[in-house]
């Protein structure tokens, strides 16, 4: 009974410069660097916390 984990994939779209510290730590946990930079990351609680966080800089959609 092997559950497949989907994939979020998550592109910074804003620049983090001038936000709060911790929500600069969120984009650089969900590993992203450059604005148009695009990581596939996996369906997680976690990692759905940090994009909720951090919304209005970054754009998600399901792989």
């Amino acid at each position: 009974m092997t559950e497949t984990k989907g994939k979020i994939k998550v592109t910074l779209v804003r620049s983090p410069i001038g936000t709060k510290q911790d929500h600069r730590a969120c984009v650089h946990g969900l590993g992203l660097k450059r604005l148009h930079q695009s990581v596939v990351l996996e369906d997680s609680p976690a990692v759905r916390g940090m994009i909720n966080r951090v919304n209005y800089l970054v754009k998600s959609e399901v792989v």
